[in-house]
């Protein structure tokens, strides 16, 4: 049988993995979860998995956000086991391209909460983004958000745009989208050769908008 890639996308509550072959048939399993991608997401890649005769994994891509931290993070750990079980490579693509107005529309700006009074935006051409997300406090946001409707620009979020402290004629011009494995297979296929070598080449992890957090622990150091 052809190898296939198999694409993880998990970074909303919105979740969905596809198997995509080569000759571009792709089959896709959606689930809909807000905090328990986790205990979701193995019945319908087993599904997927299972419905084929053996299907040989040549690749596997997750979405790495940003969005939810715990459903990212399920979502690479799955890819991660897939890609050891399959010997092949695990590659993490931002879900901020897998959108449906990304690459179809020259300019895009994704806004997202940070939470804590801050907020996060990412500009999109085609299916590159320059920078990565950036964080913004509200009256930063605003100007962000005006200067991209003004230029004529496609503003999205993963999130109800009503949660952003924006004036009403500018929320207006915010569309709610969704990140889809689908898409991320289609962001993948259309990546340079160099865009996929530098996915290829870092470690599977979220897509940080801060440094991960780390809890120094209370207790004392053993010495021996």
């Amino acid at each position: 049988m052809a190898a296939c890639s198999l694409v993880i996308e998990t970074s909303t509550p919105r979740a969905s993995i596809a198997l995509a072959d080569t000759d571009g048939h792709v089959e896709t399993r959606s689930f809909c979860s807000d905090r328990n991608h986790n205990a979701m997401l193995f019945e319908p890649l087993r599904e997927l998995l299972d419905g084929r005769p053996r299907p040989e994994i040549a690749l596997v891509l997750v979405g790495s956000g940003p969005g939810s931290y715990s459903g990212t993070r399920v979502g690479i750990a799955a890819a991660q086991g897939v890609a050891i079980a399959m010997g092949c490579p695990a590659v993490a693509v931002p879900s901020v391209l897998a959108v449906p107005p990304v690459g179809e529309t020259m300019r895009c700006l994704a806004i997202g909460d940070a939470r804590r009074g801050s907020y996060w935006h990412a500009s999109i051409n085609g299916f590159d983004m320059p920078q990565p997300p950036a964080l913004c406090d509200a009256s930063e946001l605003e100007s962000i958000v005006s200067k991209a409707v003004g230029d004529g620009g496609t503003v999205f979020s993963f999130e109800e745009p009503t949660r952003f402290p924006l004036c009403p004629d500018l929320i207006h011009h915010i569309n709610q989208e969704f990140p889809g494995a689908p898409k991320l297979w289609r962001v993948w296929l259309a990546a340079s050769d160099e865009t996929r070598r530098m996915w290829t080449a870092a470690i599977p992890q979220p897509l940080y908008l801060k440094p991960p957090h780390i809890t120094p622990s209370k207790r004392p150091s053993f010495i021996g």
